[in-house]
């Protein structure tokens, strides 16, 4: 290639690999991002109640803890999902049944 003038590019090595490999993960994270932004759409309002706290908090924590934030992010919104659920079942224990009450109260 040097004859036709042409200088071989090398490879990428030392910085410029860094910067390629910071690009790559900088697309996975924005592709899981849309991902999980377009699934979350998709949801009903009423059934994505508290999955996307939960998923987001899931998501940052899956990233750290081993650049696994599509998994953490589905963790987060089952957790999330199961305590909304939970703390809804209290909120409607402790209004009571509201057929329960005495006659003379009606």
């Amino acid at each position: 290639m040097e004859r036709l003038g042409i200088a071989a590019v090398p490879a990428a090595t030392g910085r410029k690999a860094e910067i390629d490999h910071g690009v790559q993960v900088m697309k996975r994270m924005l592709v899981g991002a849309a991902m999980a932004l377009a699934a979350l759409t998709a949801a009903g309002g009423a059934e994505a109640k508290g999955c996307i706290k939960g998923a987001i908090v899931g998501g940052i924590a899956g990233h750290y803890a081993g650049h696994h934030g599509l998994v953490g992010a589905a963790a987060g919104c089952a957790i999330g999902r199961h305590r909304a659920n939970a703390r809804a079942r209290e909120m409607d224990q402790q209004a009571g049944p509201q057929g329960a009450r005495p006659i003379s109260a009606r």
